[in-house]
């Protein structure tokens, strides 16, 4: 759901979320995690995995059988034409088995691969329907979507072609060291005699690697800090000429990071190029062939033996690369299966399995204690009551806990202790789908679809007709906007459609007009708004407002002081309630924050109750 608002081989670069997992409880939570989501498939890997290593080694019959038939052509006396021909007939039959049950592998592989995807995208689908509305507060639609999409396709490799390449991997080399083993012992030894050189240089430039790539992060989050620090200070820039001045810090930053980098990969990439030569083709030939002259001339083996072995030889370096690449999809797999399995796991909104329906519009918060986290309370001994068809606004400073308590209603959160009802009945007794046909809210945040026009606006009454969703929009003070768009209300947000943020702020408007909830949550819907859009969302809001409960979350009070009650929070507490006159008159809480924000010239009470609404 979208929203409108080089390094050397061994040592490859990754992004930040690619990197190894640290800590061993760590890396074994994780790696069980993965084992845990391959589960419901693992019968189909297990099956990939064992035709792969059958492919594999049926793939090793070739070079044996030209070995065969060197020895039928270096063979004394006429040519054995039977034994030259079984050969290649055994050749020409393994060859077709290899390529067989190599396909049949990947084919059974990528089958489990798309029934895993399917089955972790429902359970993700199932899961984002099924947590509170909360959780989205403090989580981006960025996380779900790398969650959703980007490691779910991490696990793709792992699953489809990790499993069957390296177990092909693992039974090349060992079946062809055995066929060697079978010949002559030093022939499997001379086999591996370029490996050792490799091995070592490995260890050696892995030397330190952890820290290496720590103090890596250390030096691009201080190159990405300078980033955003100028990124977010470029007006300013602008407007006093201090360009080159601004560009110093990141340039420092990326120079530093570039003479760390280069330092550490620069004797890295020398010693790689040379003994990199220990796995290539050529020199594993060489290296045979000079071992294999000095066994024939001692007897041990036969010139055909030879052959078989530089044949068997040639092929470990592209197992081991297979087998590199392979640790790498491992890596990725693992870490991405980690944050499949926290989001999977995110507690879910409880749902009761007896739904009770409400009796009339009044909410009710009665004693109601919330924390974001346990043992520090938000919001303590709440009593508040919102008459049927009032409006009731909640003010106090910045962290009072006013947008907290607004959410409580839509149940955003489950409260710690203490209950919030509408209608006498407890939300935590009602169907998700029955409280929202109570319950509606328009907050600052704006969320449209990309879809159409339309289909944002049916969300949340998917059967309206044409006539009501014009009616809605109308009163929304939209219409006029819309129908001016290419494809009027079939245009797709995001492409057909951009809206500022008042436009979109009345489309949500005219969204809670459609669903006619009789239930309102406003989180100060013109915050940010222009002053003409401003003019033109109060009006809509008007409409909105007009017969419902409404609890409004006020950030200037000059907006609210028609309200019919109004409730003061300071530090998670009720401090107050009354009108706006009587608040004042009390000469507390609120008539402080009043005389600290009226408008210059306004009078210490407002006029009327209907000309502020």
């Amino acid at each position: 759901m979208t929203t409108t608002t080089t390094e050397p081989a061994t040592v490859p670069e990754r992004r930040p979320e690619e990197r190894p997992v640290t800590g061993r409880g760590e890396q074994r939570r994780t790696a069980d995690a993965l084992r845990e989501l391959r589960r419901p498939v693992a019968w189909m890997t297990r099956l990939g995995i064992v035709l792969g290593a059958v492919g594999a080694i049926t793939n090793l019959v070739p070079f044996v059988g030209i070995a065969e038939i060197g020895r039928a052509l270096l063979a004394d006396g006429p040519l054995d034409r039977d034994r030259v021909t079984g050969a290649a007939v055994v050749v020409a039959v393994a060859l077709v088995v290899g390529w067989s049950c190599n396909g049949t592998a990947l084919w059974i592989t990528h089958l489990a691969d798309g029934r895993l995807q399917a089955d972790l995208r429902r359970r993700m689908v199932a899961k984002l329907g099924r947590v509170p509305l909360g959780w989205y507060s403090a989580t981006t639609s960025g996380q779900v979507r790398k969650a959703a999409q980007e490691d779910i396709d991490d696990l793709h490799h792992l699953i489809a072609h990790h499993d069957v390449e390296v177990s092909g991997a693992i039974a090349l080399p060992l079946a062809g060291l055995g066929y060697l083993l079978w010949v002559d012992w030093r022939l499997a030894l001379l086999a591996l005699a370029t490996l050792p050189v490799y091995f070592t240089a490995y260890a050696f430039m892995m030397r330190g690697f952890a820290e290496k790539m720590t103090e890596l992060d250390t030096a691009f989050g201080r190159v990405s800090a300078a980033v955003v620090e100028f990124v977010h200070g470029i007006g300013v820039v602008k407007v006093f000429g201090g360009t080159r001045l601004a560009h110093a810090g990141y340039r420092r930053s990326v120079r530093a990071y570039g003479d760390q980098y280069v330092g550490w990969v620069r004797p890295v990439l020398k010693l790689e190029a040379y003994t990199s030569m220990a796995l290539s083709v050529p020199v594993i030939s060489l290296v045979g062939l000079a071992g294999g002259v000095w066994f024939t001339h001692e007897g041990w083996v036969s010139p055909a033996d030879v052959l078989a072995e530089v044949l068997v030889a040639a092929v470990l370096p592209t197992t081991l690369l297979t087998l590199n690449q392979g640790l790498t999809a491992q890596r990725k797999a693992v870490a991405a299966a980690g944050r499949i399995t926290a989001l999977l796991d995110v507690p879910e909104l409880p749902v009761t399995a007896e739904p009770r329906r409400p009796e009339g519009n009044d909410v009710v918060l009665d004693g109601v204690v919330f924390g974001y986290e346990p043992g520090r309370p938000v919001l303590q001994g709440i009593d508040l009551t919102c008459r049927a068809g009032t409006v009731t606004a909640l003010v106090g400073g910045s962290g009072a806990g006013k947008s907290t308590l607004a959410a409580l209603v839509p149940r955003f959160h489950d409260v710690d202790a203490g209950s919030v009802r509408i209608g006498g009945t407890d939300v935590r007794d009602m169907a998700p789908e029955e409280l929202y046909r109570h319950v509606g809210f328009v907050l600052q945040d704006v969320q449209l679809l990309h879809g159409t026009v339309a289909d944002n606006l049916r969300l949340g009454r998917p059967g309206a007709t044409d006539e009501e969703l014009v009616a809605a929009a109308t009163a929304a003070r939209i219409h006029d906007r819309v129908v001016r768009l290419p494809h009027g209300y079939d245009s797709v947000v995001g492409a057909d459609a951009r809206f500022s943020g008042g436009e979109a702020q009345r489309l949500t408007i005219a969204r809670a007009l459609l669903a006619d909830t009789p239930v309102l949550v406003l989180d100060e819907a013109t915050a940010y708004a222009d002053p003409e859009s401003e003019a033109e969302i109060q009006d809509a809001l008007s409409t909105l407002v007009r017969g419902r409960t409404v609890l409004v979350v006020a950030h200037r009070l000059s907006t609210i002081t028609g309200a019919d009650r109004i409730a003061v929070l300071d530090d998670g507490h009720l401090v107050e309630q009354g009108t706006h006159t009587e608040l004042l008159a009390a000469e507390g809480r609120y008539a402080r924050m009043w005389a600290a924000h009226r408008p210059a010239g306004a009078p210490a009470a407002e006029p009327t109750e209907e000309a502020d609404r």
